[in-house]
């Protein structure tokens, strides 16, 4: 089961933002909440590079996917394909 993050409130971050930033440098985001609703995230930097190196990839598998499918290459048969090969040698 995924561990829900700790939340702060607003006024706790103004007053004591030292103690938030302790927060951030977990592996996951920490909510900020402002009146009962989320207002912002903080997030250790380990973090953000993480989410910005996934999102990088993810980008450039969408790329390659849309050129794949540009070009009439159906990757719907290339898990298929890939195991026929394996299995020739």
């Amino acid at each position: 089961m995924a561990r829900v993050p700790a939340t702060i409130p607003v006024t706790d971050l103004r007053q004591d933002a030292a103690s938030a930033l302790k927060c951030a440098r977990f592996p996951s985001a920490c909510p900020d909440h402002h009146r009962g609703c989320a207002t912002a995230v903080l997030l250790g930097i380990e973090g953000y590079d993480a989410g910005e190196h996934e999102l990088h990839l993810l980008r450039r598998l969408a790329k390659g996917d849309r050129r794949a499918r540009a070009r009439g290459h159906d990757l719907d048969a290339v898990p298929a394909d890939a195991d026929e090969l394996l299995a020739r040698n």
